[in-house]
């Protein structure tokens, strides 16, 4: 394995989501053809984010004191909050040879495998982005990609309020539950479950 194909795993804590967004994309704009991969764990303040042309009817539908942001990823609108684990996959697809499908598509799988290490069942769900439970979303997914290079990523609810997601439609979707690993029985920090869940990705791209 060539060290610039190994992904470097990067713990931010709590951080704002306009500064995070701003750095990702100086990352992206800099690298070149031997930087490392980068897979970032962090959590947000609360925010709320609208994907490049999202649908604005989609929420809040009421203002709630929680700021709105469009976001350069893909994807309708989400809501970011402590207790969320989110995990920024800075990757250079094209170094790796992985189209953007493929990718969407490791990413979901990693968040499956991931939950059934504590034995819970969860699945893709063709044309919705993101990984659910019973139907209840637990994961919620948008990247972009700018010359071969993927950066956004994925955001797994841990142990969170989840009220703020009954303002919107959560990816476009009306009425759409959301869960979290605490109500499936699932113990750990965001911060902790977060890193994990890198380093299964980070193997994951080995092998991709």
């Amino acid at each position: 394995m060539q060290a610039a194909l190994a992904a470097r795993i990067e713990a931010l804590g709590l951080v704002p989501y306009a500064q995070t967004a701003a750095r990702m994309r100086e990352f992206t704009e800099r690298r070149d053809a031997g930087t490392p991969d980068e897979l970032w764990v962090l959590e947000h303040p609360p925010v709320y984010t609208l994907g490049q042309g999202a649908d604005p009817k989609f929420g809040p539908k009421a203002p709630n004191g929680i700021p709105v942001v469009r976001s350069e990823r893909g994807g309708e609108i989400t809501y970011h909050g402590p207790g969320q684990a989110v995990v920024y996959t800075l990757v250079d697809l094209q170094r790796r040879g992985v189209k953007v499908k493929e990718f969407v598509q490791l990413l979901e799988q990693t968040v499956v495998d991931f939950l059934r290490g504590f034995d819970v069942r969860a699945q893709r769900q063709p044309g919705a982005p993101g990984v659910y439970v019973d139907g209840a979303k637990i994961a919620a997914l948008g990247i972009r990609v700018t010359r071969g290079r993927a950066w956004h990523g994925i955001a797994l609810n841990v142990d969170m309020d989840l009220s703020p997601f009954l303002a919107i439609d959560p990816c476009g979707y009306p009425g759409l539950a959301v869960t979290q690993a605490r109500d499936l029985g699932i113990r750990g920090s965001a911060p902790e479950l977060g890193v994990r869940l890198a380093r299964l990705l980070g193997e994951g791209l080995e092998h991709a």
